[in-house]
């Protein structure tokens, strides 16, 4: 098992930034900084003083991403970068004029700087404190034409377009962009997640792990729930400006050490690790279900659910039962045509990329029999012997929170391939799993003379809401991971630091990767912020936004 250094250590930074540091300072910095824009939602971006479109000085193209040189002041496209940096020796530092990140042209890839994030934070004061100096003018302005004013105000209300709502910068607490901190999207888009995953944020946000009093403050170990509590804290404090999660993310890296590096990685992997990392810390401090071992840390209280596995020789018609507990259930897309009823091996054909699939259509080929193949023979206790085999997966029991996971990376360990499917997923926002429970798999395989047994008849609600879906765009080589959040019947689009209202069809039509499914408890809303959320007992102030309550 891997060893935990009691201190934080992070890993080797990109030698390219620590060269450029070395030689100029902040200085490239400091200039940049005079043409950062930023706006109420906390986006900020590189704004040309000219106000000229900016270009591609090698191929005058405008689209894209766009990068500045932090030394010649260039603009390079993604697909000159490398040139630039080959033709100007030592020109490797850039920002991205639409994020406003540091890219190194050397590694092609996102690099971190405490430094320079200081230096849009500093950026973002700025511009909120000039914000509330005109927002008081216009205060004082509506004080002095009351009537007037919302006079205008109903004439022009039945005229707003929708547009123009979602420039609005009132959003629900709770939701704050979080930087890249160098190609850490799948950190973020899943960091979201579990920032809105209602009983994650009951958990911290009531006090249910204080980092101020854990065990393994005075020893100076690390704690992810710790750091995960820290987030929670600094994302609900009313604060709409970006959170750098730096801090988190070192931890993780010594819990995850083959994981600690500057690359991209899979946002589904990454749910798992933090998933196993909760549990790990949590475990020891909670008490376990004697009569069925369940944990009952709030990872598995949230996530946790259990599959069943039926095993059937075709011979004598013996079945095996098992069963497995789950945090997640991973889909394979399945064939327009795809009849649930047939048993037979579950198809390997290719995915075409340009038709579409449905998740009823996924959930249906995951509860279907699936014939082994003669290489999977199984030994038949009653036979005593290796038999040809049938076998069935279902659910037995549902969790509080579903994940569901749509395996779009292929592996192919004979031709050492690997290659993302496009495919469409048409998802519903409304999901009855009842035709994938036990139960319900039993009847359709012995009819109605067989019923729920064993457990399998579970009195919690089959109905689940969807709250929020990561997507991932772009190749396998080079994506990117954007979250969508449900809150309050309305979708907003978490890119990073970037947060937008959007349509719901722009959720449907996003690659979707993960979708998060909240059971439905009476009288509970799934899409509801926690804006009205008393004081926490220490005190940590989760301040009320003026119209969202």
């Amino acid at each position: 098992m891997f060893q935990r250094n009691p201190s934080y250590s992070n890993p080797t930074p990109c030698n390219h930034l620590a060269d450029y540091k070395l030689r100029y300072g902040l200085n490239g910095y400091k200039s940049i900084q005079h043409h950062l824009k930023t706006t109420p939602n906390g986006r900020t971006s590189i704004q040309n003083p000219d106000s000229k479109l900016p270009r591609c000085g090698s191929c005058d193209g405008y689209e894209g991403r766009l990068y500045i040189c932090l030394i010649c002041a260039s603009i390079s496209c993604s697909n000159h970068t490398l040139l630039h940096n080959q033709s100007e020796n030592g020109h490797d530092l850039a920002v991205d004029v639409e994020r406003a990140e540091l890219y190194c042209y050397a590694c092609s890839d996102q690099v971190y700087d405490p430094d320079f994030d200081r230096t849009v934070m500093s950026k973002h004061i700025v511009a909120a404190v000039l914000e509330k100096s005109q927002s008081a003018e216009r205060s004082s302005k509506r004080r002095r034409f009351g009537s007037l004013d919302l006079l205008d105000l109903k004439k022009l209300k039945p005229l707003m377009s929708v547009k123009d709502q979602r420039s609005k910068s009132c959003y629900p607490l709770g939701l704050r962009g979080l930087n890249n901190l160098g190609n850490t999207c799948f950190m973020n888009s899943v960091l979201q997640v579990f920032l809105h995953t209602p009983p994650l944020s009951n958990y911290f946000l009531n006090d249910q792990h204080n980092r101020e009093t854990c065990s393994k403050r005075p020893i100076g170990q690390l704690c992810l729930p710790c750091d995960i509590d820290r987030i929670f804290s600094a994302v609900f404090s009313g604060d709409h400006m970006p959170y750098s999660p730096a801090q988190f993310l070192y931890s993780w890296w010594q819990h995850s050490a083959n994981l600690a590096f500057y690359e991209q990685q899979d946002a589904h992997e990454f749910f798992i690790s933090v998933l196993d990392r909760i549990h790990e810390r949590e475990w020891k401090s909670r008490s376990q279900d004697k009569e069925n071992g369940d944990c009952k840390c709030i990872a598995h209280k949230a996530f946790s659910g259990q599959l069943r596995s039926d095993v059937t020789c075709m011979t004598c018609g013996f079945t095996s039962t098992t069963y497995d507990p789950c945090v997640d259930i991973s889909l394979d897309l399945d064939a327009h045509d795809f009849s649930s009823r047939n048993i037979a091996s579950k198809s390997t054909k290719p995915v075409d990329s340009s038709s579409k699939s449905t998740l009823s259509g996924c959930l249906d080929l995951f509860t279907r029999p699936e014939k082994l193949g003669s290489d999977q023979k199984l030994f038949c206790q009653n036979c005593q012997e290796m038999r040809s085999s049938v076998k069935q997966m279902s659910i037995r029991r549902l969790p509080l929170v579903l994940c569901l996971h749509i395996k779009r990376f292929e592996h192919s360990f004979v031709r050492r391939t690997s290659r993302k499917i496009d495919r469409y997923l048409q998802f519903p926002f409304s999901l009855d799993m009842i035709p994938y429970l036990s139960s319900s798999i039993i009847r359709n395989r012995y009819g109605n003379r067989i019923f729920a047994s064993e457990g399998d008849e579970i009195d919690a609600s089959s109905k689940f809401e969807i709250f929020a879906v990561v997507s991932h765009s772009g190749t396998l080589e080079s994506g990117h991971y954007v979250t969508y959040l449900r809150l309050r019947s309305r979708w907003y689009k978490c890119d990073d630091a970037w947060i937008t209202e959007v349509d719901e069809e722009m959720v449907r039509n996003s690659q979707c990767y993960m979708m998060f499914y909240l059971q439905k408890i009476p009288n509970y809303k799934p899409n509801e912020d926690l804006s009205c959320l008393p004081i926490s007992p220490r005190n940590d102030a989760f301040q009320q936004i003026a119209g969202c309550c």
